[in-house]
């Protein structure tokens, strides 16, 4: 399946024409709805007019800290005029639901990766909002983290020639809780997605994929029938090889590294410290603080700018540079890698 076949709306039919400021609300109060939340309440061009959480503890602290309305439904959302945009923060068994729903009512939406674990989701997801003009970004947050986008912008330039090799770590400090990874869609679909993202923001589309993948932190993780460990090989149309490394332990922080080789050269963005001191003494020569802790920490700069990128395509009426078929061709990718770690053979894309 092409990514071709899924229409990316333009313009946005929420839109009004007052050109200061998107009116929002967040569905969803879990860790990254709460931080988007805040993150609308202080963007000079968003208005952030109400939260809804299954979870009416949830939904009432995060209203009551940020002064917005908490909503009674996702309904009375949907059916309030005031209500430009939607942020999408809510479990992924819910994203295609609430995408549909939201579309039908007209608002501009902005859904967490990834649309769905299920490619049949996600295929009835596009054939019910083929016909309907909102926009629609998927959050891919990592493309607009500075050190990322500089690195993207400098390939663009030529800087390096011919961009022949990536390698990007992406290793979490610790495993996510059991009730997450039921629902989670597991570590290709939920974890490795964003690197299968970032790849395709480097070399383009993708034609072959190869994964192994192991259980080598955490049994439980096995026994519910996940990996917590993986090396996925990637070969790009333009014949660039990327590798990727995945890990649900990581004891000294947060690892997110990138690194891009080619015929000129190379570029490498390295980890974040909580700060840039550097130590040495007696017993060490260059020790840096440790590492940021959390993906909220690591990128907070990459969501703010994610959401000052929708608001400034709902002003503009123009693409999103995460649409719909991003998150379909990174789901292909996570698809690909499940198959090849199941039946040790390489996954041809094209």
């Amino acid at each position: 399946m092409q990514a071709e076949r899924f229409r990316q709306p333009k313009g946005n039919a929420a839109m009004t024409p007052d050109p200061k400021v998107v009116t929002f609300a967040v569905l969803g109060c879990g860790r990254i709805g709460r931080m988007h939340a805040a993150g609308l309440a202080r963007h000079p061009r968003a208005k952030l007019v109400s939260v809804f959480d299954v979870s009416d503890a949830a939904a009432s602290e995060t209203a009551e800290r940020l002064g917005v309305a908490k909503a009674a439904s996702v309904e009375a959302i949907l059916a309030d005029p005031a209500i430009q945009a939607v942020l999408i923060a809510s479990p992924t068994p819910t994203h295609v639901d609430l995408i549909i729903a939201a579309a039908r009512a007209g608002k501009a939406i902005l859904c967490e990766k990834p649309i769905d674990i299920d490619m049949e989701r996600v295929r009835f997801c596009a054939e019910a909002i083929a016909d309907i003009d909102v926009t629609i970004m998927i959050g891919f947050n990592r493309r607009f983290d500075p050190s990322f986008r500089a690195i993207r912008e400098r390939v663009q330039s030529g800087e390096i020639g011919t961009v022949e090799q990536v390698i990007i770590s992406s290793r979490d400090p610790e495993p996510p809780q059991p009730h997450f990874l039921a629902a989670s869609g597991g570590m290709f679909r939920d974890m490795a997605i964003h690197d299968f993202d970032m790849a395709r923001y480097l070399v383009g589309d993708i034609a072959e994929v190869h994964a192994f993948g192991a259980v080598l932190v955490d049994p439980a993780i096995g026994a519910a029938g996940d990996i917590d460990s993986a090396m996925i090989t990637l070969r790009a149309r333009s014949g660039a090889l990327v590798h990727i490394n995945n890990t649900r332990r990581c004891v000294y922080g947060y690892d997110q590294r990138l690194e891009v080789f080619g015929s000129g050269g190379m570029l490498l963005a390295g980890n974040r410290t909580q700060t840039t001191v550097q130590a040495s003494t007696a017993q060490h020569s260059g020790a840096a603080n440790v590492l940021l802790h959390s993906f909220i920490e690591r990128y907070t700069e990459a969501y703010a700018a994610e959401v000052d990128h929708f608001v400034q395509c709902l002003h503009s009426k123009t693409t999103p540079m995460t649409n719909f078929a991003d998150g379909v061709e990174a789901l292909r990718i996570a698809e690909a890698a499940l198959e090849s770690m199941k039946t040790g053979r390489s996954i041809r894309l094209d």
